[in-house]
């Protein structure tokens, strides 16, 4: 059975969680993309920012349960 988060007395789902994981997964990522300079190569940035962390939050769930 999935548990709720509890945080200082209000009870989270665990999607919240998750989200929270896969914003810094992303974060570090979208980081390392800006550095290695494969931006140049993207067409829309803010697009393929949404479906990488769409990605990254999909790839959590698929390890996690």
């Amino acid at each position: 059975m999935i548990k709720e988060i509890n945080l200082f007395g209000v009870f989270l789902p665990p999607l919240f969680g998750h989200l929270a994981a896969a914003a810094l997964v992303w974060l570090i990522l979208r980081l390392l993309l800006r550095i290695t300079g494969v931006y140049r190569f993207v067409m829309h940035p803010p697009l393929f920012n949404f479906a990488l962390y769409v990605i990254v939050l999909g790839a959590l769930f698929a390890t996690t349960f």
